[in-house]
């Protein structure tokens, strides 16, 4: 009886511990998956972002870049899910789609400057960049030296923005202080209009000031209206806070790696830089790099039916001349291909040779790719200006040309556009979205430039053969019909 008794409490107790067991595994199966492993099993990264200069663009080739776009990127390989961007086209309304579940947006990541008042909406990552909000004010106003001087003017300052924040806070102590937010405009318009007179002052982030200055000729740096703030990505508050460490770890990684410091050159280094070009730097190319690889580039030249010196200019806008120049978006070589482009021609890019056939090639199926109706010399300018930019940004271009009543088939027009895709009001409308439109337009010009006067100085140096030849041919000519110096000197005998 008694072991009776021990096997009857026994089975109880085995039978109460697998119920427990049960209970906690139907628990645990139960619960809800975190937003990190929902990331996951979707295969997608979800960001909120804005198509601009210090965001994401697409390159010459079409493909997505920017400084933005490639931290995310690198986030979204460790993640092993693929990144799919959805553009804000305004701050106002970035941070209430991200903490809007029916968005289904993770993050927002827009170069977002981290306030206070911002941060009672979403929570930050650690810090990856720092910007100072700084005044710029017209060429011929009076430069104002601090925020008195502001009193009674007033600044242009993009809506929604952490600069709008920061003039409500000063508000407080300077009651003068007057601003205008201006909505759907980036930070390159509102220097312009800065630059056009509309405004005498405006407010930006230092980075794009940088990056931008050189295209205003009436623009000047006032003063910083802000020590350096912090620049982070924006996750929506909640309990799930899986994604968010996730991403916090990455970005820990990033700027102790030496990541972000390669990223921030790549994007943000030339702007101290100046301009290796002029006569005196192309004289000298001309002389002592050019020798090298004429042959090269006539014999290419002669079997694409290209004009060698068009191949030579748009060589030494690429790389003055040099094998071995690279840039720091990657692009290498005396034509400057990038790896993409290289593979599907079938080159090594950093082979001379190689390099130069295949710059031609690629010239000459972008040159055939336009419309037929695009006559000469037009058709070789678009080219170029496809070979910077990319294809897809001239064709959004020549579109914007046509809207606008211009020809889309004529350079002069195309040109006047081709800035405009800089401009968020103009490519918020295109298919390939931003591009720095300003520079397939210096880029033609200085080839052209480069070509007149390398096709000149072959003018000049094919006279001066010609001329040491004639004269060669004069020499030889006297020599056979003068008497031999014996022959003088027994004539006068």
């Amino acid at each position: 009886m008694i072991m009776k008794s021990r096997m009857l409490r026994y089975s109880r107790r085995l039978a109460k511990g697998l119920a427990l067991a049960c209970c906690a595994s139907l628990m645990v199966a139960s619960k809800a998956p975190t937003t990190l492993e929902r990331v996951k099993t979707s295969g997608k990264l979800v960001v909120l972002s804005q198509n601009g200069p210090t965001t994401y663009y697409e390159d010459a080739s079409g493909n997505r870049t920017g400084f933005e776009y490639d931290m995310l990127k690198a986030f979204a390989d460790e993640l092993g899910v693929t990144l799919k961007i959805r553009d804000a086209h305004d701050l106002d309304h970035m941070f209430g789609r991200l903490t809007d579940p029916d968005e289904g947006a993770h993050l927002a990541a827009a170069g977002l400057t981290v306030t206070k008042a911002r941060r009672e909406q979403v929570r930050f990552t650690p810090s990856y960049f720092e910007i100072r909000q700084q005044v710029i004010y017209r060429l011929g106003e009076e430069r104002p030296s601090g925020i008195k001087d502001l009193e009674g003017k007033t600044l242009a300052v993009l809506a929604g923005s952490a600069h709008a924040e920061e003039l409500k806070r000063l508000s407080q102590r300077y009651p003068g202080l007057r601003w205008e937010e201006i909505s759907d405009v980036d930070a390159v318009e509102l220097m312009e209009m800065v630059d056009q007179g509309e405004f005498d002052y405006a407010l930006v982030d230092s980075n794009a000031y940088a990056v931008h200055r050189g295209l205003f000729a009436n623009i000047h740096l006032a003063f910083n209206l802000t020590q350096f703030q912090p620049v982070a990505w924006a996750f929506p508050k909640g309990s799930d806070d899986s994604l968010y460490l996730a991403a916090r770890q990455f970005m820990l990684r990033a700027n102790t790696s030496g990541m972000l410091a390669e990223l921030r050159e790549k994007f943000f280094g030339h702007v101290s830089e100046l301009n290796p070009g002029g006569a005196k730097t192309f004289a000298r190319s001309t002389r002592e790099r050019l020798p090298k690889w004429r042959e090269i580039m006539q014999e290419v030249a002669e079997q694409h039916d290209l004009d060698w010196h068009l191949l030579a200019a748009l060589s030494y806008q690429e790389s003055h001349w040099n094998p071995r120049a690279r840039s720091r978006t990657g692009v290498r070589g005396l034509m400057m291909l990038t790896r993409t482009t290289a593979k599907e021609l079938g080159v090594n890019r950093l082979d001379p040779r190689e390099s130069i056939e295949g710059g031609a090639r690629y010239i000459v199926q972008i040159r055939e790719k336009l419309p037929e109706r695009i006559r000469e010399p037009d058709r070789t300018w678009m080219a170029l200006a496809a070979y910077n930019v990319g294809y897809g940004h001239l064709e959004d271009a020549r579109i914007l040309t046509e809207k606008s009543g211009g020809n889309p088939d004529r350079w002069t027009d195309v040109r006047e556009r081709l800035p405009l895709l800089a401009k968020r009001q103009y490519y918020k409308q295109t298919k390939h979205g931003y591009a720095r439109g300003w520079e397939p337009v210096t880029y033609v010009q200085n080839i052209r430039h480069y070509q007149a006067l390398l096709s000149w100085s072959s003018r000049i140096e094919e006279q001066r053969l010609a001329e040491a030849e004639a004269e060669r041919i004069a020499e030889e000519a006297l020599a056979d019909n003068s008497p031999s110096v014996e022959a003088a000197a027994a004539s006068a005998l």
